[in-house]
């Protein structure tokens, strides 16, 4: 029988392996949501429209919140994380407004 600290190091590589395996999903997929992000900022730029949308940011705002709520997520940490994201997202698209 193995011991305890033994059987807990196992658990806890195993935990670790799944939050890398999770990292990647991430990173993976924020990369996917700024190559659209990119291209509708270039969209804007081309048709002189605002780099910012207060409606859809107010939406997906909410929207978010109540994913978050559904996977036992704090809505409020989701909430900083999607104003994170449209922070960034707004500068590209004022960066594209600005360098056509």
């Amino acid at each position: 029988m193995t011991d305890p600290v033994t059987l807990a190091a196992a658990v806890l590589r195993e935990h670790r392996a799944s939050i890398d395996r999770l990292d990647a999903i991430l990173v993976y997929t924020l990369g996917e949501r700024f190559k659209h992000t990119q291209a509708v900022g270039k969209l804007k730029a081309e048709h002189d429209l605002p780099p910012s949308d207060p409606a859809r940011e107010s939406a997906q705002i909410e929207r978010l919140e109540d994913l978050a709520k559904q996977a036992d997520l704090d809505p409020e940490f989701a909430k900083k994380f999607l104003n994170f994201i449209i922070a960034e997202v707004i500068q590209h698209h004022k960066h594209h407004q600005e360098n056509p």
